[in-house]
C-alpha cells in the first residue's frame, strides 16, 4: 500500500466520516467529552485516508482507561468494532514474548547471557548455538533475516535452517529486526521454563498479567468476535500459521486488555516480585542504534522526547537495514521521562502503542488493515497532545516537537 501522504490535520478539517464511534469499555469511566470528540476528530480522517474498516483505540490516563469503537470489525458482515473486539497485533506480539522471556529469567530459570545451545543443544557447533538469548531479543545475533522460510514447516526443518544459518556481521554489532531472532529466543525462554511457549504464554502469562482477551490461538467461542482484514488485494484476510509465529506476531487482543498491558508496564505496583522486575526488564536498555533504545519487545526514545524523533526512529529502514549498535553495559534502568512505543502489522491488521510514564498517559490503536507507520505514529501523537490538553493546566506538558 502506498503511503498517504496528506497531513493528518488537513484531513481532520477536510472530511467528515459518519461511522459509529462510541465508549466502549462500560467499566471505565467515560472520558470527558472534548476528549472523546478529539479522539474522534483524529480516527476517522486516519480511517478515510486509509479505507480501514474498523479500529478499536484505548487511552490510559491516570491508572483510569477508556475505550473507543469505531466502524466495523468485518467490512461484509456490517459487524460493528466493539469493546470485545479482536484484533492481530502482528509484532507488538514481541513485548509479549520479551515479558515471557523476562519472566523466565526474573525467576531465574534463564540467564539472557546465556547461549541459544544451552537451551537447545541441537545448535551446539553452528553459529548461532553461540549466540545469547540477549543477542536474539534484541535482533543482534549476526543478521537472521525478518522472516523464516516458508518452506520450514517443522521442528526438524526449523533447526536445520538454524544450523544452516550464516552470520553477516559479529553478534551485538548491527541490530536487523528480525522474526526468527526474537522467534527462537521466545522458544528457547520457554524451554527454560520446561514448557512449550505457547503453553506458558497462555497458561502462565496472560493469566497472571490478567489479560482474559489476549490469545494466541482464538478459541471457535471467540471467533465470532475476531476481526477480519482487508487488504488491497485480499477482502477478507487473517495471519497464516507460520514457524515460530506465536513467538514473533501471533497475539490477538482486544484494545482494552493492550491498554492493560501498557498500565501494567508504567504502573506494576499490583504484580507479584518476578512480574514487576519482568516488566521493568522489557523497558530497559540493552543496545543503542541512532537516538533509540532497544528493550525487550519495547523500543524507547529517551528524553527529550519530539514526533520527529518517535518518527525517526520507525522508518522502514530501521525496520528493513542492519543498524549499527552500541553495546549498553550496564544496561540502563528506565528512565522516568521516557517515550515507549511499538509497532505490529500482519497483512490484513496494522497495530501501534505508546505510552508516556511520567506523565501517566498511553495510548493504544489497533486496526483491520495495514496502513502506513507514520500515520499510526502522528495519530497517536495528537492522541497523546489531546490528552494533555484535557488535563488541569499544571500537569506538565507533553512533548512538542
Amino acid at each position: 500500500m502506498k503511503p498517504n501522504k496528506t497531513p493528518l490535520a488537513a484531513l481532520a478539517a477536510a472530511v467528515a466520516l459518519l461511522l459509529p464511534a462510541h465508549p466502549a469499555d462500560a467499566a471505565a469511566p467515560v472520558a470527558q467529552p472534548s476528549l472523546h470528540a478529539a479522539i474522534g476528530n483524529v480516527i476517522r480522517p486516519l480511517m478515510a485516508a486509509n479505507d480501514i474498516p474498523g479500529m478499536a483505540v484505548a487511552v490510559s490516563i491516570d491508572g483510569r482507561r477508556h475505550v473507543y469503537a469505531y466502524g466495523f470489525a468485518s467490512k461484509a458482515g456490517g459487524l460493528p468494532v466493539d469493546a470485545r473486539t479482536l484484533f492481530e497485533i502482528g509484532s507488538v506480539s514481541k513485548v509479549f514474548t520479551g515479558t515471557l522471556g523476562a519472566w523466565m529469567a526474573a525467576r531465574g530459570k534463564i540467564a539472557l547471557s546465556d547461549s541459544a545451545q544451552r537451551h537447545w543443544p541441537a545448535l551446539a557447533g553452528a553459529p548461532i548455538g553461540q549466540a545469547t538469548l540477549l543477542d536474539l531479543a534484541t535482533y543482534a545475533a549476526g543478521g537472521l533475516p525478518l522472516q523464516i522460510p516458508d518452506a520450514v514447516r517443522d521442528d526438524a526443518q526449523l533447526l536445520a535452517y538454524f544450523r544452516n544459518w550464516q552470520p553477516d556481521f559479529p553478534a551485538g554489532t548491527q541490530r536487523l529486526y528480525s522474526n526468527p531472532s526474537i522467534g527462537l529466543f521466545g522458544r528457547l525462554a520457554a524451554q527454560g521454563g520446561n514448557a512449550r511457549f505457547d503453553t506458558l504464554m497462555t497458561h502462565s502469562l496472560l493469566p497472571a498479567l490478567g489479560l482474559r482477551d489476549t490469545f494466541l490461538r482464538v478459541p471457535e467461542q471467540d471467533m465470532g468476535r475476531y476481526a477480519v482484514g482487508v487488504a488491497q488485494d485480499a477482502p477478507r484476510v487473517r495471519v497464516s500459521p507460520g514457524a515460530l509465529d506465536a513467538e514473533a506476531y501471533g497475539i490477538k487482543t482486544t484494545a482494552g486488555d493492550l491498554i492493560r498491558l501498557v498500565q501494567l508496564s508504567m504502573d506494576a505496583s499490583a504484580l507479584d516480585p518476578a512480574l514487576r522486575q519482568a516488566l521493568a526488564m522489557t523497558q530497559t536498555g540493552y543496545y543503542r542504534y541512532g537516538a533509540v533504545l532497544q528493550g525487550l519487545g519495547w523500543e524507547i526514545h529517551d528524553a527529550p522526547v519530539t514526533r520527529d524523533k518517535v518518527l525517526a526512529g520507525n522508518t522502514a529502514a530501521i525496520a528493513l537495514e542492519p543498524q549499527a549498535v552500541a553495546r549498553i553495559d550496564p544496561p540502563q534502568a528506565p528512565a522516568p521521562d521516557r517515550y515507549v512505543n511499538k509497532t505490529g502489522s500482519t497483512r490484513g491488521f496494522g497495530a501501534y502503542v505508546a505510552f508516556l510514564p511520567t506523565q501517566r498517559i498511553g495510548v493504544v490503536l489497533l486496526a483491520n488493515r495495514n496502513y502506513p507507520v507514520p500515520q499510526r505514529i502522528e495519530a497517536a501523537w495528537a492522541i497523546l497532545q489531546a490528552i494533555q490538553a484535557s488535563r488541569p493546566a499544571a500537569t506538565p506538558a507533553t512533548p512538542t516537537k
